[in-house]
């Protein structure tokens, strides 16, 4: 009850507003963080990248920009979080207002445009909290930069002993010329780049890549095998749209911005597939858009996604999503006959 009256507050509150006083409260571990917590199930353990996760659930970056709360979303009962995005230098992103909740929807509009502390705070905090979970870095190049992989180059050199992997933001709409990097030539260099680093390193870690929605067949078929040939370690699909607002009842629907939550669910849905098929399931996937319930989350993994991840739905459905959604899908599973997790990947993906 406590929290149904908070949540209402929240969702009265300017988006940013709501967003601070919910990452204060996350902060000051005031609430029995671990009573929203599903307890585990052998059957969503799965190796991906080489780590091991103890659930699919992930927290999506964007969530926690500058690093505050990573443990706190593991007490939620998620397998795995990404901080960021990060960039070089501390930068204020675009001008508010610059984020709006389509209640009617369950959906968000924003162009933050990568309002982050920079590297080095973010750095500084991380190594004064360690993560008891699986943490991911988001990185992304400042405004000026955004064609370039200094930028990409930097953060990875800062980050790359913290993190379990990095991932590399080149789709974010709310930079100008970032989506350019989707050109062939020129993701083609940055991932050579970025190899070009982790081969001088002791260890290695993953790199995965963050991937716009507003694609067609014949790009994902390039970038497929562009993937393959470079041997990448992962993807993360999709990013926020730019597409798909006209159906939206919400009175901010024309605003300019990135458009998550369960509006772009089917859109992110084909595009993974899509991947899947022409990579053939050799390019492990992180499923993003529209992830709300355990049936949601179940329907990405059929459709070629290894791993989940989720903001919007925190903002609608509160503390409990993660841990229900894995409780959703550990009875799936059973109704299913699958013995694990990995078993359900990409069953969808064909049909």
């Amino acid at each position: 009850m406590l929290y149904d009256i908070f949540s209402s507050l929240l969702k009265q509150t300017n988006p940013e507003v709501a967003h601070q006083l919910a990452i204060n409260v996350l902060k000051r571990d005031i609430l029995p963080l671990d009573l929203f917590k599903f307890k585990g199930d052998d059957t969503l353990k799965s190796t991906v990248f080489g780590i091991d996760f103890i659930n699919p659930v992930g927290l999506a970056a964007g969530f926690d920009k500058n690093a505050e709360v990573y443990n706190s979303m593991f007490k939620l009962g998620f397998g795995f979080a990404e901080v960021g995005t990060v960039t070089p230098k501390p930068q204020e992103g675009n001008p508010k207002p610059r984020v709006f909740r389509l209640n009617e929807d369950k959906a968000i509009i924003n162009r933050l445009g990568f309002p982050n502390n920079g590297m080095e705070e973010i750095y500084n905090r991380i190594s004064n909290q360690v993560s008891k979970g699986v943490l991911g870095v988001n990185i992304g190049p400042n405004k000026e930069n955004a064609t370039k992989v200094d930028d990409y180059l930097t953060c990875i050199k800062k980050f790359y002993d913290q993190a379990h992997y990095i991932a590399v933001n080149i789709s974010s709409p709310n930079t100008p010329n970032l989506r350019t990097l989707h050109d062939e030539n020129k993701i083609s260099e940055l991932i050579e780049a970025l190899n070009d680093f982790r081969s001088n390193q002791k260890t290695s870690k993953p790199i995965i890549f963050k991937i716009s929605p507003n694609i067609g067949t014949s790009e994902v078929e390039k970038l497929a095998e562009i993937f393959l040939n470079k041997k990448i370690d992962g993807l993360i699909l999709t990013n926020t749209s730019i597409e798909g607002k006209e159906n939206l009842r919400g009175k901010d629907r024309e605003e300019a911005g990135g458009l998550s939550g369960s509006p772009i669910y089917t859109l992110s849905n084909k595009i993974i597939s899509s991947f899947y098929k022409f990579l053939k399931g050799k390019v492990p996937i992180i499923g993003v858009g529209g992830v709300s319930d355990g049936e949601t989350a179940y329907e990405k993994i059929k459709a070629g996604a290894n791993l989940v991840q989720l903001y919007t739905s925190l903002v609608f459905k509160g503390p409990y999503v993660a841990s229900n959604i894995n409780e959703d899908i550990t009875e799936f599973l059973k109704r299913d006959g699958f013995k694990n997790i990995s078993e359900a990947v990409g069953v969808n993906a064909n049909q």
